[in-house]
């Protein structure tokens, strides 16, 4: 179904002729196709028809309406489903019109492994596909790494991987600092350490009186037996424990297991808060900045938060709200269809569950206004780059380079990006500098090579320039020559409208010296003092430490490269039987044939093929 030829309310008027009474989801499209809103539907006909009328419409709505020129329509048995189908797509499409969930990454969690006798407790972050006990969501690695710190503390577990337990011989740092009890080397039994998992496990499901008063009564009999050096390490542990609880600060008595989500709307930006509640206490809070607009009221807001978020991530039992949305019932059952158990949806009005509702309000109206007043600073200091290097504009999108490298070698290309809003990390991207003719050290050939790669990455994946990936300024690391290098590159691709700046160290390559180059121009500097030259100096550093990150991380990974990587078939499980059986690479190359084949893992076929690679055939 499509007209070319109108937009606006006859184009959908058009539609709903033909529409049927059923559930679904719809979507409006512009003249090119982009799709402008997704919105879902108890009857298709009735709810599309709202769109059909030339008055009486907000704003963004009546914006929206006009730039319709087509619609597609999916329908479905039930309007939960609709409702699912159409968090999915708005999380996939990001329509322009719609309430967007901007920051949405998974939640870490902690882990008690189960695949080894003596269990490991640890970070994990992802699909849950390891064996064991899962606690969680927490707000952020953060919370996890200071519950983990504490835990060790108290229940004294390991956190070293299965492959190093394997290989101590003697107890590592942490039994000397009292954070493990060094099972790896037999200084506890595994019916004492099973004792202590099965203890962690208790706080971490919410039973951490039970776990005190089991402490307490064991540093009293040491005490009793005048085993005064184990009664002060139960002291400490309790400690410890009680250490736990006071980080997590709120730990409610009522509320067993639930996500407080509050929402705080002004001059047409929002906030997010949500507090994780999980076996009776709080495991941290995160805050989130939903695109929306002055014409969207709470509930419509709230609403498209709690479907997109929740459409990756598992709901708890109760989700307790600040404001009422419409479809309610609707998301309980959508929810709770997803998390195969009940799930409900509260907006309580007294008692514990109001207080924390409360708290997680106050949380979302301080959070956005530090955040206004953060883009407040942020928009003045891009209108003084734009003054700077004579910008039509103030730029919405900084992109800034540099390039990092040990006499040329694990050569990486950064690049971070900056807006209204700050960082915007989730658009940072590293380059693995690949020209093989690149003399090592060549800087001007590596930054050609980032650059070309990047551009011909956007003429392919935003050619018309609609997606908001083309930045507005772009920051190089480098002086004339650098600017030349660009220069060409863009000739050469066809680009001629993106502004760059060459920013150079000066003569003594001194902070606050920094020379600007421009194509054609003179190269000039700032004031000293002039809070522009602060902003570029931070831009500069944020991509220099980006950029040095990420040659570290290359250079590790290059550091513990072994030949065996280079074997096709034989990837990180097979790689860590061989150097288990055999002790070393180096091992492995001079092992036999029947050798290999006794590896645990390593098919015959495989075993010739490692032995094969080390071994030239005569």
């Amino acid at each position: 179904m499509k007209n070319e030829s109108k937009t606006g309310y006859e184009v959908i008027q058009d539609y709903v002729r033909r529409l049927e009474s059923s559930p679904g989801v719809y979507r409006m499209l512009d003249a090119d196709s982009r799709v402008l809103y997704v919105g879902k539907a108890r009857n298709l006909k009735a709810r599309v028809s709202n769109y059909a009328r030339p008055s009486g419409h907000s704003g963004r709505i009546a914006r929206m309406i006009a730039d319709t020129a087509s619609m597609m329509f999916l329908t479905t048995r039930t309007e939960t489903e609709a409702l699912l189908l159409e968090q999915n797509l708005i999380k996939q499409l990001k329509p322009k019109f719609n309430v967007l969930l901007r920051d949405d990454k998974s939640f870490p969690n902690i882990l008690v492994a189960k695949d080894h006798a003596f269990p490991q407790i640890k970070k994990h972050r992802g699909a849950k596909k390891e064996k064991g006990a899962y606690y969680g969501p927490f707000a952020s690695a953060g919370a996890v790494n200071r519950t983990l710190n504490q835990l060790q503390k108290v229940f004294l577990l390991r956190n070293c991987t299965d492959a190093m337990f394997s290989s101590r011989t003697r107890p590592c740092l942490l039994y000397q600092i009292k954070r493990c009890s060094a099972p790896c080397v037999g200084h506890i039994s595994e019916a004492d350490y099973a004792a202590s998992v099965s203890d962690a496990e208790r706080f971490l499901s919410g039973r951490s009186t039970n776990v005190q008063e089991k402490l307490a009564k064991e540093m009293q009999a040491a005490s009793d037996d005048m085993e005064f050096e184990r009664a002060a390490a139960l002291r400490d542990r309790i400690r410890a424990l009680t250490q736990v609880q006071s980080v997590q600060g709120i730990n409610p008595r009522g509320t067993a297991e639930a996500d407080v989500v509050a929402l705080h709307m002004e001059g047409g930006q929002a906030c997010v808060q949500v507090f994780f509640i999980r076996a009776n206490q709080n495991w941290g809070n995160r805050d989130f900045y939903p695109r929306a607009g002055a014409d969207i009221d709470e509930a419509e807001v709230l609403q498209a938060f709690l479907g997109q978020f929740y459409d990756g991530k598992e709901p708890p039992r109760q989700i307790l709200l600040s404001h009422p949305i419409e479809d309610a019932d609707l998301m309980a059952q959508a929810l709770s269809e997803k998390a195969g158990r009940k799930v409900e949806l509260l907006v309580p009005k007294r008692g514990e569950k109001a207080e924390l509702v409360e708290g997680a309000t106050r949380n979302a109206r301080e959070s956005l206004g530090r955040r206004m007043a953060e883009s407040q600073a942020q928009t003045k200091l891009l209108r003084g780059l734009a003054e700077a290097f004579d910008l039509d504009n103030a730029p919405a999108r900084v992109e800034v380079y540099d390039n990092s490298h040990i006499q040329g070698t694990n050569a990486v290309g950064a690049m971070i990006v900056a807006g209204p809003d700050g960082y915007m990390k989730n658009q940072y991207r590293k380059f693995n500098i690949r020209g093989d003719d690149l003399t090592p050290g060549d800087d001007f050939g590596m930054m050609k090579e980032v650059l070309t790669r990047r551009l011909k990455r956007l003429l392919k994946e935003d050619p018309d320039r609609s997606k908001g990936l083309w930045p507005d300024l772009m920051l190089i690391d480098g002086g004339a020559g650098q600017v030349s290098a660009v220069q060409e590159i863009m000739a050469e691709l066809g680009v001629s409208d993106v502004p760059f700046v060459g920013v150079a160290k000066g003569i003594d390559r001194d902070a606050g010296k920094e020379e600007f180059h421009r194509p054609g121009a003179r190269p000039f500097a700032l004031r000293m003092n002039d809070p522009v030259l602060y902003f570029i100096q931070r831009l500069r550093d944020e991509a220099h430490r980006f950029a040095i990150g990420t040659h570290r991380a290359k250079r590790s990974k290059a550091v513990s490269a072994t030949p065996l990587d280079e074997i096709a078939g034989v990837g990180a499980t097979r790689k860590r039987a061989l150097l288990a059986h055999f002790g070393s690479a180096k091992a492995v190359s001079r092992a036999n044939l029947a050798d290999l084949k006794a590896v645990e893992g390593i098919s015959d076929t495989l075993a010739e093929t490692i032995y094969d690679h080390f071994h030239e055939k005569g």
